[in-house]
């Protein structure tokens, strides 16, 4: 008789986030750098996210990649979490669908950033320019790596195209 054999499912603990984001320095244009690349964007290059600050205290959020020769791109709106500091984020596309948007990591100067959500299952390596400096990379890695974040799962994005 075969015997099964049962794991105990692992709970992901919540990361822990930046104190806080001035949302008016974080607006911009973020290229990514790496990120466990999501189904949606499988085969895309040159991936960028652009926040621009809307006068309603929301972020307008339209994210971008190059996939087959054409541009491919969805907008979204983002509102700050109460009482986080602007690290947590909601991020709403569509009318309904909604994701967890949390700055983990963050530059002083806001060259770069780590986003991911309260699971862990995603995770975003930004930059403010489409190439990273491999010490810096190599450091934020470590970094996450001892934060309990799988860093095998990163895949680098293509930004030459």
């Amino acid at each position: 008789m075969l015997k099964k054999i049962f794991r105990k499912k692992t709970v992901a603990r919540e990361p822990d986030t930046v104190a806080s984001v001035d949302v008016v320095r974080y607006c911009g244009t973020w290229y990514e750098i790496a990120s466990y690349a999501p189904k949606e964007e499988r085969k895309c290059i040159k991936t960028k996210a652009e926040y621009t600050l809307n006068k309603a205290g929301y972020v307008d959020v339209r994210n971008s990649c190059q996939r087959g020769g054409r541009e491919k791109s969805i907008r979204a709106k983002a509102y700050s979490v109460p009482d986080t500091g602007n690290a947590k984020l909601t991020v709403q596309f569509f009318r309904f669908v909604k994701g967890d948007y949390w700055v983990v990591d963050l530059a002083e100067d806001y060259a770069w950033a780590v986003v991911s959500g309260p699971t862990m299952r995603n995770l975003w390596i930004l930059s403010r320019t489409p190439y990273m400096d491999e010490a810096v990379y190599d450091e934020i890695i470590e970094r996450l790596a001892s934060r309990g974040f799988d860093t095998e799962r990163l895949v680098k994005t293509d930004q030459r195209g």
